[in-house]
């Protein structure tokens, strides 16, 4: 069972979870115009696209055929987060006339592909990002759902205007305490240890270990910092760094009866300090507060993983939590009341 939220589902009812039973209303395509493709993937093609009512840019995200069900998950998830911190926003839903292609109708937010921006990240900027897609994760895991493909494709990134926000939601889940979920999915780089190791029965923290994987290529500077070539690999990669004593561990904790043929999981690996990891290119972001929080969040076992509420809450964030409560006294103050 997750460490929090665990029943928020039960207690926001059926109607807010229950997506088979969820009827959607289709608009007509004729209101919006494709300008240029941005992207596309497994499950859907992505184009920058015109509101010709209002001209405004927005985001059309053609889904590629797949069964009802999941596609009135992905709408579901979005109604009923559209409006939270740094989550996309959900505008319209389209179907054409003949019904084959459902489309996603999206804010637009400028973006710089992750290859360009994480070598630019100042420390500064690394704690206001990762803190935005925290306030996001609170948010959603606050109510009932998981992510599950936290990476930074997803994650869109607005240097200019310091803005953040977190897309694709078409493997997010409504968490229910007890159930076994699909163990494929995510993105193999940011694939959490229960994935890889088939364990079933996981949570909200899924998201978290995401967040560490991004976390430690933005301070150390590296693309993906788990870069495995295959599930196996990856899993390998992990325990080379992170050590086999608290895998070990884990999966005792668990029950989790591994077997796998590739004989290189089955050898012991020591715990890397973070130290071997800081280069005097990295070493200005490699703080020591960045790396206890680093270590809070890539741990083998989920329930010992921070919250997505906990880690902002971490001293590595003093700075931020400082300029947003500066930034509200100033806001009220401007208001006209008075703050106290």
């Amino acid at each position: 069972m997750a460490r929090v939220y665990a029943d928020i589902n039960a207690t926001l009812g059926e109607s807010w979870y229950d997506y088979d039973k969820f009827n959607i209303d289709w608009s007509p395509p004729e209101r919006y115009e494709i300008v240029r493709r941005v992207g596309g993937g497994k499950y859907s093609e992505v184009f920058e696209g015109v509101d010709m009512v209002n001209h405004e840019q927005c985001v059309i995200k053609v889904l590629k055929p797949v069964a009802a069900k999941k596609i009135k998950r992905e709408i579901k998830v979005l109604r009923n987060l559209t409006g939270g911190p740094n989550v996309v926003a959900l505008l319209d839903v389209v179907l054409d006339s003949s019904c084959r292609y459902h489309s996603l109708i999206m804010e637009y937010v400028e973006n710089i592909e992750w290859k360009q921006l994480y070598p630019r990240l100042t420390e500064s900027d690394i704690k206001h990002y990762t803190f935005q897609l925290l306030k996001a994760l609170d948010f959603v895991h606050s109510h009932g759902i998981m992510h599950r493909d936290v990476k930074p494709g997803n994650v869109m990134v607005d240097y200019q205007h310091r803005k953040l926000r977190l897309i694709d939601w078409g493997l997010a889940e409504f968490y229910h305490p007890g159930t076994d979920y699909h163990i494929r999915v995510g993105s193999r780089y940011y694939k959490a240890p229960e994935l890889l190791v088939g364990y079933k029965q996981y949570d909200y923290s899924l998201d978290m270990w995401s967040v560490g994987c991004m976390f430690a290529s933005m301070i150390f500077r590296r693309e993906h910092f788990f870069r495995g070539t295959d599930n196996n690999d990856q899993l390998l990669r992990i325990l080379k760094t992170l050590g086999t004593e608290q895998f070990d561990i884990y999966l005792r904790r668990y029950g989790v009866h591994f077997e796998t043929d590739f004989e290189a999981l089955l050898t012991n690996y020591a715990k890397l300090p973070w130290s071997r990891f800081i280069t005097a290119d990295n070493q200005p972001q490699a703080s020591a507060e960045a790396l206890d929080l680093l270590d809070h969040l890539l741990k083998y076992d989920h329930r010992e993983r921070l919250t997505a509420r906990e880690a902002q809450g971490h001293v590595y964030f003093n700075s931020v939590r400082l300029e947003a409560a500066s930034t509200k006294v100033e806001s009220v103050n401007d208001s006209g009341f008075s703050s106290t």
